[in-house]
């Protein structure tokens, strides 16, 4: 079956083909359904779920799916927009990689999974009260009262077998090993 005969039998009419890529729009209530249908058609690989912070538009984020056959022969990216506070279907039941990936776009951009089996933060520390992949969150970051588990100490390699020589050049500033010149 070909990609174009693939997105037909989503039930989807509506797909960009641009550069070789094939992206189709769904809406939200109907993303769940249309991912199955993917996975049934042979998408065994959820390669990435990413997100889109569309800030002041409604609604403000975008969801971002890459999908692909074991064979790398085909590929789509499925998108649906989704508003602040709504929860987006999990396909952790589709495909177990989403765990990690929707766990990653919750910490970054606080958007949720309904029916997610651990919707926890993966890269931020619990209790972390901002989402730092936001447009609205500052490039220099916000104060918080980090819980005492950085590290603080002496640098792991201080004083270890390489050197580096600060220099105007890339290849003076690499590190070498000590006593090379």
């Amino acid at each position: 079956m070909s990609l174009a005969e693939d997105i037909r039998a989503t039930g989807i009419q509506d797909s960009v083909e641009f550069r070789g890529e094939t992206t189709v729009t769904v809406g939200l209530s109907r993303l769940k359904q249309t991912l199955e249908k993917f996975a049934e058609l042979g998408y065994e690989l959820l390669l990435d779920i990413s997100s889109v912070d569309h800030m002041g538009e409604t609604p403000r984020f975008e969801m971002v799916y890459e999908l692909a056959t074991l064979d790398d022969s085909k590929h789509v990216r499925v998108k649906a927009r989704v508003a602040e506070d709504v929860e987006v279907p999990s396909a952790v039941s589709i495909w177990k990689t989403a765990n990690w990936h929707e766990r990653e776009v919750y910490d970054m951009m606080g958007i949720k999974f309904k029916g997610h089996p651990q919707m926890e933060r993966i890269l931020m520390w619990e209790g972390f009260p901002h989402f730092p992949l936001r447009k609205d969150f500052p490039l220099a970051g916000k104060e918080s009262e980090m819980p005492d588990v950085a590290f603080s100490g002496v640098a792991p390699l201080e004083g270890g077998p390489f050197v580096t020589s600060p220099g105007s050049t890339r290849e003076s500033g690499e590190p070498r090993a000590k006593g090379e010149s």
